[in-house]
């Protein structure tokens, strides 16, 4: 994959991307706690209307969408007293181990940081190791939906 093809852009930008969008986080991330697609596009639609939060990023290589990472103002219920966060990072598979997961986080950080703030934060079931290489730090190991997760920070 020639990063230099690489360019973000986001839902508001390519609204005709939030079915594409929708079905690898449903796929990956919301199908298996029981919740319907249909859910996942209504949000995804709130980031073509807004300013600020929330905000979907895709990541292009070329004309192809490789993968996705929002900025939103709360993500883990249990924790809806901090923010903002990262989520819904995902990379399709055959762009993984190529640092998009990376540019993604990137972009999101920088997000936040235009937005005025100096943290954000993001939850997570098992990747502490890229985000911990990237500059994040666990602030809490908790249970969330019966599973354990790590509440993790960075510091912008």
């Amino acid at each position: 994959m020639n990063r230099a093809a690489w360019r973000i852009v986001t839902i508001r930008e390519r609204p005709d991307l939030v079915p594409l969008v929708a079905n690898w986080l449903w796929d990956a991330f919301w199908h298996p706690n029981g919740h319907p697609l249909e859910e996942v596009r209504e949000i995804l639609r709130e980031c073509t209307a807004e300013v600020g939060t929330p905000q979907s990023f895709v990541l292009m290589a070329g004309e192809v969408p490789c993968g996705t990472a929002s900025f939103v103002a709360a993500d883990l219920e249990i924790r809806n007293e901090i923010g903002p966060w990262l989520a819904g990072v995902y990379v399709v598979p055959e762009a993984r181990g190529q640092g998009c997961a990376q540019r993604l986080i990137e972009t999101v950080e920088d997000a936040a940081r235009d937005a005025g703030h100096n943290a954000l934060f993001l939850y997570t079931h098992d990747a502490q190791k890229l985000y911990a290489a990237l500059g994040w730090y666990v602030i809490e190991e908790t249970v969330d939906a019966h599973r354990p997760v790590s509440i993790m920070r960075r510091d912008l």
